[in-house]
């Protein structure tokens, strides 16, 4: 599967966030598409068929999993390696349903 580190990230890439609605409220990537994974076949229609997509899940195991089946489909895909676990730890901007955003 296609990978990149949270360091190579380059701003404005298209960022899907498949967590759940709870880890989603808790503190996510600003600008993120939230596409829980379970709603993935149903919302392809939302992805961009003509620029990479950009997949982050808690730690970059069900983004991994989400971006092979993106790449059996025919959407350029990658996975975020250590997905929100490492976005958190490199300090990069956070927002959240609450005032102190946080990943669990």
């Amino acid at each position: 599967v296609p990978s990149v580190n949270v360091s190579d990230l380059s701003p404005g890439v298209f960022l899907v966030d498949i967590r759940e609605d709870d880890e989603w409220s808790e503190g996510r990537a600003p600008g993120a598409l939230h596409v829980p994974l379970q709603t993935l076949p149903e919302r392809l229609s939302e992805l961009p068929a003509d620029a990479p997509v950009y997949l982050i899940c808690r730690s970059g195991s069900r983004s991994a999993y989400a971006a092979a089946w993106l790449g059996q489909q025919g959407i350029e895909a990658f996975n975020v390696d250590g997905g929100m676990l490492e976005w958190a730890a490199a300090g990069r901007p956070m927002e959240g349903d609450t005032d102190t955003p946080v990943v669990r």
